[in-house]
């Protein structure tokens, strides 16, 4: 059996909150008085090209929230947006942990907003944990789309059964064994260095993968 030396994470679910989900969508409904049904059929209708980068978040607020006048402004609700977004702290320590021993190329592969995957790597410092970020509005690849994982396996030039998925969402990890990766599904990040240790990955030190 290969070791793994590839460790692609998702990030919403697994080392953070969801960012803009069902749940977040309906706290803003009834923080800014909107009509739940009518936000998530226009969501629905272009939350694909959001997420794959061909729609900017102002196009998405144009196409989804402010299609009339509104008592409030699009700051505030983007602020809101942003709020929606919290760490997983265990997570997030095991993830640092796992790069400072210098065992394991990591990386995130998520389904997630151009501009809302970038606050959140600012925001929550993944920038100094992860070594690629293969999330779908920059690389136009969404899970659970084959592209989206065989992506990441050429540009980190890995071959799948070296290579470990960690997500919350089955269909995910469902495309991913078809393509011979390992996988984890994440249900409690509080335990996930628990679950990890179960693939024989624990953080320490060790000779870097090339």
């Amino acid at each position: 059996m290969a070791e793994i030396s590839l460790l692609l994470w998702d990030v919403g679910g697994v080392l953070l909150s969801d960012g803009w989900d069902r749940g977040s969508r309906q706290r803003a409904a009834e923080r800014f008085g909107l009509d739940l049904s009518e936000l998530e059929r226009r969501h629905a209708r272009v939350v694909r090209s959001f997420e794959s980068g061909r729609m900017t978040l102002e196009d998405y607020l144009d196409a989804v929230v402010f299609t009339e006048p509104r008592p409030f402004s699009r700051e505030e609700f983007v602020t809101f947006l942003h709020g929606e977004s919290r760490p997983h702290p265990e997570a997030l320590a095991l993830a640092r942990a796992l790069r400072a021993g210098n065992r394991y190329v990591l990386a995130t592969l998520n389904n997630e907003s151009r501009e809302l995957n970038r606050y959140r790597v600012e925001t929550f410092g993944l920038k100094g944990i992860f070594h690629a970020f293969f999330s779908s509005g920059e690389t136009g690849q969404l899970k659970p789309d084959p592209g989206a994982y065989s992506l990441a396996l050429h540009l980190t030039q890995r071959d799948p059964e070296e290579s470990l998925l960690l997500d919350d969402r089955e269909e995910n990890l469902q495309a991913a064994e078809r393509l011979g990766l390992k996988t984890l599904r994440v249900e409690d990040p509080r335990r996930l260095a628990e679950d990890l240790a179960g693939f024989g990955v624990r953080a320490g030190g060790g000779e870097p993968w090339n």
